[in-house]
């Protein structure tokens, strides 16, 4: 039986770099970076020390997915279009504060939404990840269906 998920991927430009900006900006911490294999595939992973069974790979686009559409990511990475994390915070305001006083590029600043209060900013690979301070709601908070 499934107990949680534990694995999610964020494709990235640079390893090394994204690595480093999640554990320096986001506060994550570094839960694996190993080398395996003779063609040098590096494994890196991230966590929120809080939730460590929450694994974040940080991973280059590049086999086993094709060329196509590894190159597809790459362009949504580069205009700064391409999802990738939802994450969770008691007060929006007050983490995009700190956030952004550690250089963390917003698109959007914290706006108030039916589900609550949501800010948006862009990692160093050009992926959006959106941070919310969730409250309550229901399916009619967002008017007519």
């Amino acid at each position: 039986m499934i107990k949680n998920v534990s694995l999610v991927t964020v494709y990235v430009t640079d390893q090394t770099a994204a690595k480093e900006w999640y554990v320096d900006k986001l506060g994550f911490v570094e839960t694996t970076d190993v080398t395996m294999g003779d063609n040098g595939f590096r494994w890196v992973t991230v966590a929120h020390p809080d939730h460590p069974e929450l694994e974040v790979t940080l991973m280059v686009p590049g086999p086993p997915l094709d060329e196509a559409l590894s190159e597809a990511i790459r362009r949504s990475m580069a205009n700064g279009t391409h999802g990738a994390l939802g994450l969770s915070t008691d007060d929006c305001h007050k983490a995009y504060e700190e956030l952004t006083a550690k250089g963390v590029d917003f698109v959007q600043p914290p706006s108030e939404r039916p589900y609550g209060v949501e800010a948006i900013l862009r990692d160093n690979s050009g992926n959006w990840l959106v941070l919310v301070e969730q409250r309550p709601y229901e399916g009619g908070d967002f008017g007519p269906q």
